[in-house]
């Protein structure tokens, strides 16, 4: 099995910063591609940010763009979101998100962190 755990969440004054970290353990043969989603309250969980591990490309959504950096340290199986310039509607649940495969024999599959809370007041 893969284990996602996050860290980094909190409360946070808007225009204020904030990083999250997830670190993938377990068993990992590989992994593709690492990111963050987010879910606000009534609303569907949506991308946040990508990165891919081998080359380092990433995409964000636009809503972040310009304000949130995504990186990751492959060694340690760890990705990072810096968030500055943080609104009220960045308030969300953030979730960790990772395309791995177990073994050569599996095809890569997404595996979820639990969730840490993000909240933005104004």
């Amino acid at each position: 099995q893969v284990h996602l755990v996050e860290s980094g969440g909190g409360l946070v004054q808007a225009g204020g910063s904030l990083t999250l970290s997830c670190a993938a353990s377990g068993s990992i043969f590989s992994i593709n591609a690492m990111g963050w989603y987010r879910q606000a309250p009534g609303k569907q969980r949506e991308l946040v940010a990508t990165i891919i591990t081998s080359g380092g490309s990433t995409n964000y959504a636009d809503s972040v763009k310009g304000r949130f950096t995504i990186s990751r340290d492959n060694a340690k199986n760890t990705v990072y979101l810096q968030m500055n310039s943080l609104k009220p509607e960045d308030t969300a649940v953030y979730y960790c998100n990772v395309l791995a495969r177990k073994s050569s024999y599996f095809t890569p599959r997404d595996y979820w962190g639990q969730g840490t809370q993000v909240t933005v007041s104004s």
